[in-house]
């Protein structure tokens, strides 16, 4: 069986700052769901989009989620769908790709008809594949808590994932590992290191110098990183003046991200 690459969400890391990351998404224009806690100990939220969705993750001190707290601040995670948990833990297998077994957990959801808990079950690649960050494959068990359309709507105009760029000192290793899970067509050479297409996203890992080029300048030098999330936007004019006039938004402002938009 070959996995198909369709990104579920992408993950800031925040680690105990939450308040401050909500706060200051929310001046960036996106509308975030309500503050989730998840069974695992960690907290979150979400700016849901159309097929996809941006998440807030954090560990409270006192949080055991060291998964999360042993890797820096910033863009550190890339999820990719899955309908069935057990068949993509199959196809990892059969590919020779390292990962954990099956976890399953929940956060508690309000509704109009009171509490109900959204649950999902992940795949996660060991912690050694990459400096980058942490990969893993999540299975929702109850989309419609996730994907409300009460939340999908945002002041800045993004609708959907359009990049996560990825900065390696040698973009083949990872293109490796993606022919290895998605099969070898997945992968494309591009100028500077190589793309895998993702149903409407693509994930770009790029040299240094490529990155730095296409994102205005790089702030995180390590082997590998998730340097640059790029959103979709409905309409850029209208993002622009939500931003200030801006279409880019620095690592500085957006705990350790780089965002861009574009139509």
């Amino acid at each position: 069986m070959t996995l198909t690459p369709t990104i579920d969400h992408v993950v800031i890391n925040v680690h105990d700052a939450m308040d401050a990351a909500e706060a200051r998404f929310r001046a960036l224009g996106f509308t975030l769901t309500p503050r989730g806690h998840h069974t695992l100990g960690s907290i979150n939220h979400l700016a849901t989009f159309g097929t996809d969705y941006l998440e807030l993750i954090g560990a409270p001190e006192q949080s055991r989620r060291l998964d999360i707290l042993a890797w820096p601040t910033g863009l550190n995670g890339l999820v990719f769908a899955s309908e069935n948990a057990a068949a993509t833990e199959q196809a990892l297998t059969d590919a020779g790709v390292a990962h954990e077994p099956p976890g399953s957990f929940s956060r508690p959801v309000a509704t109009p008809l009171g509490a109900r808990d959204a649950s999902f079950t992940t795949v996660r690649l060991r912690s050694e594949t990459t400096p980058a960050g942490r990969l893993y494959f999540c299975q929702h068990h109850t989309r419609g808590l996730v994907w409300d359309d009460a939340w999908r709507n945002h002041p800045n105009g993004a609708i959907g994932v359009a990049e996560v760029i990825v900065a390696a000192h040698d973009p083949g290793r990872l293109g490796d590992l993606f022919a290895r899970m998605f099969g070898p067509r997945a992968v494309r050479h591009v100028a500077g290191g190589i793309r895998l297409k993702a149903a409407l996203a693509d994930i770009l890992v790029l040299d240094h110098g490529a990155t730095a080029a296409r994102i205005g300048g790089l702030a995180d030098t390590r082997d590998e990183a998730m340097a640059a999330l790029v959103l979709r936007v409905s309409d850029l004019g209208a993002t622009r003046a939500v931003l200030g006039g801006r279409d880019r938004i620095g690592p500085e402002e957006a705990f350790g991200t780089t965002l861009l938009f574009r139509e």
